[in-house]
């Protein structure tokens, strides 16, 4: 199978701006990836801000809540694999597509939903769709920029956009619940999947499949069962604890159900995931970067988000603009790492210092109290974690898709989802043990309750909790108050790499 962009472009080479297949045009490919990229990023965090709305309208419990949330990580977790591979087989292009049109119409029933059960279904069938869009995504800007100095400097801006999509997926959600409705974060998605779907069919060609596709059955639905019950276990730790049975059990039984699938694909003709894409040194130490720093940025996120509003009492509109300092830190360390650092010192140095500058703005957040101001307490912090994500993830981008072979792309970009299967976000789930489930309703009535009479009402429309009742009620822990194959522009052969092996190894 091969794909390229310009099936009609002259043998000359020349290019031409104004054809599919030009030099010029690989940014537009760029752009259109990027604006997919946002939108799947973003809608792990624009969901949680019109939650507590969404339940009060459509009437479901706060047990049923986190539903909405695990729904689709459960769909996306157990699929990104498949959804890497099937786009290995059937075209990145396809499965970026379908994608595409899949997450935006189940978007337009997520955001009519007059149910819950048909909020939870359509969340679901997200994450189905999300899980053929993304390493589609990732996969494609891999084979497109094949360039040592072209391929760092779009992976740095898309690292920067995969970073920062959960920040403005805050700020989003929060001005979409205040300005509109909490149905509007579900509408949302259409804008960006319509921009990206007209991008798409205008600068990606369609695939021309050379061979029957083979799929490794059995490894499927091994895998897809492991994800499945690892992100169970995750998810329901949130409403139990980590010591529950069920939770344990799902989650020993997915490790069980890994192995198993390892062993599997030892034997079979043709893995769905082939060993090779993740015994490779720098790539594997890129999907344990990715893995690591996924579980800090997205508990990290919830705790700030829950502080801010609760503790501070700030609007989601205020908790979204707060973030800013972090995403401005993320762009830059994004695209200036790859082209100034990353060549002289190499991955390790890199991904070190990093995860280094990463900890100690959470060091600095750690200590927060309820008399701590945003300039001096809580911005420096901020703008530590985005430089230390920026460069981790950057380089974690580049080290996961290099060297991959035509046949392997599709999936080794799936292993590398920014979401990692979506586990990375239940590592929120340990921030919600520390705080207390019991917590977590007079955290969220909390939000702007020192903001005068008529203003101080909860998540819910319940009455606002004063801070000097919480510092009582919600401090016991020393915690704060809060919830603490194909390229875009030309096939190539199969049995080459599709990007250069970097100057730098692990």
């Amino acid at each position: 199978m091969s794909t390229t962009l310009d099936r009609g472009a002259p043998a000359s080479g020349k290019t031409d701006s104004g054809r599919r297949g030009s030099h010029g045009v690989r940014w537009w490919v760029l752009v259109v990836l990027g604006v997919a990229q946002l939108m799947v990023t973003l809608d792990a965090t624009v969901v949680n801000i019109a939650l507590p709305e969404a339940q009060h309208d459509l009437g479901f419990s706060d047990g049923s809540r986190q539903w909405v949330i695990t729904g689709y990580a459960l769909a996306f977790g157990s699929l990104l694999l498949l959804g890497g591979r099937l786009g290995d087989l059937f075209g990145r292009r396809t499965t970026f597509v379908t994608g595409l049109i899949g997450f935006a119409v189940a978007s337009v029933v997520g955001g009519a939903a007059g149910s819950f059960e048909i909020l939870v279904g359509a969340r679901v069938a997200q994450g189905v769709f999300a899980a053929l869009l993304a390493p589609a995504a990732l996969s494609l800007l891999s084979v497109t920029f094949t360039e040592r100095s072209e391929r760092a400097k779009a992976f740095g801006i898309f690292s920067a956009l995969s970073g920062a999509g959960a920040a403005v997926g805050l700020l989003l959600g929060g001005m979409l619940t205040e300005w509109a409705s909490w149905r509007w974060v579900m509408y949302v998605n259409v804008i960006f999947a319509g921009v990206a779907l007209a991008g798409a069919l205008l600068l990606l060609a369609k695939p021309a499949v050379t061979e029957r596709p083979k799929i490794d059955i059995p490894g499927t639905v091994v895998v897809s069962a492991a994800l499945f019950a690892i992100v169970y276990g995750f998810a329901h730790v949130e409403s139990t604890s980590w010591t529950d049975p069920v939770a344990l059990g799902s989650m020993i039984s997915g490790v069980v159900l890994l192995a198993v699938f390892a062993w599997l694909e030892l034997r079979v003709a043709h893995p769905l995931l082939p060993l090779r894409v993740v015994l490779d040194r720098t790539r594997g130490g890129s999907f344990l970067a990715v893995f690591v720093l996924g579980m800090g940025m997205f508990s990290i996120f919830l705790f700030l988000t829950y502080y801010l509003e609760a503790s501070i009492g700030y609007s989601p509109i205020e908790a979204g603009l707060s973030f800013l300092p972090m995403v401005g830190g993320i762009v830059a360390s994004s695209t200036t790492v790859p082209s100034l650092l990353l060549p002289k010192v190499g991955p390790k140095v890199v991904v070190s210092a990093g995860f280094l500058v990463s900890a100690s703005g959470m060091a600095l957040l750690a200590r927060l109290g309820l008399d701590s101001g945003y300039v001096a307490d809580i911005m420096p912090g901020m703008i530590l974690l985005g430089l230390g994500i920026g460069a981790v993830m950057t380089t974690a981008f580049q080290g996961a898709t290099a060297g991959v072979h035509h046949e392997d792309a599709g999936v080794a970009s799936a292993l590398h989802q920014p979401a990692g299967g979506r586990l990375d976000q239940y590592g929120a789930a340990d921030h919600r043990c520390l705080v207390g489930r019991d917590r977590l309703p007079v955290l969220a009535q909390a939000r702007r309750a020192d903001r005068g009479p008529g203003r101080g009402r909860g998540l819910h429309g319940h009455p606002g909790v004063g801070r000097r009742d919480l510092r009582g009620r919600c401090g016991a822990r020393g915690v704060p108050d809060a919830e603490s194959g194909s390229g875009a522009l030309g096939g190539r052969a199969r049995d080459r790499p599709l990007s250069p092996n970097p100057p730098w190894t692990w």
